[in-house]
């Protein structure tokens, strides 16, 4: 039982590892109910209400099937002078991403969105940190995507691993560059009726 209210289990919208290990780090019990939502969002919107608006559309999605329970669904994205870089299509794609963020600062966004359906509760907002990445030279960037590490991850690199050594300094939340705000998200749990501490 993920609280003391009644059997409302907490649900992760999410199969990212970071995002189960770092929720499970709050010491809370938990299912994980990958999110099939569309990612697609037309246009070019304000990167906070676009990882809002995702984190909603994945929460809802699982809330659908499971209304008695607390869903938790969240969406990052890295942002470069406005230009939105999410996960790298290939190691072509990831080498160009690296290429842009080399040298520069650029933000992490991440949007939390809560649903607990039958309390009538929903609720979403994002955190946002700036990161500031080392320069690189092509036989790191060719080197850092041979490790495959970069793939899955936006922006292409991951500050919890290998991408560590290219990172300079960051200011804002270090967990929300990893995929999940945790003094956002346990304040969204909170609201929702499932009690972090």
């Amino acid at each position: 039982m993920a609280s003391g209210r009644g059997m409302a289990r907490l649900i992760l919208a999410s199969a990212s590892p970071r995002r189960i290990e770092l929720l499970g780090s709050l010491g809370l019990i938990f299912d994980i109910v990958p999110s099939s939502a569309d990612e697609y969002v037309d246009g070019r919107p304000d990167p906070g209400l676009l990882v809002e608006t995702l984190a909603k559309r994945k929460a809802q999605a699982v809330s659908a099937g499971r209304p008695f329970d607390v869903v938790l669904g969240a969406d990052t994205v890295v942002v470069l002078e406005g230009e939105v870089l999410g996960k790298p299509k290939d190691q072509e794609d990831a080498k160009s991403m690296l290429r842009k963020l080399q040298g520069r600062e650029h933000e992490v966004f991440t949007g939390v969105c809560v649903i607990n359906a039958a309390g009538g509760f929903e609720s979403s907002a994002h955190e946002e940190t700036k990161v500031r990445f080392l320069p690189m030279s092509e036989e790191e960037i060719a080197g850092y995507v041979d490790t495959k590490e970069p793939l899955d991850k936006a922006g292409a690199y991951a500050i919890q691993g290998l991408g560590s050594l290219y990172i300079e300094g960051i200011t804002g939340d270090y967990f929300n560059v990893v995929g999940l705000p945790l003094r956002l998200t346990a304040r969204l749990l909170k609201e929702a009726g499932i009690r972090v501490i």
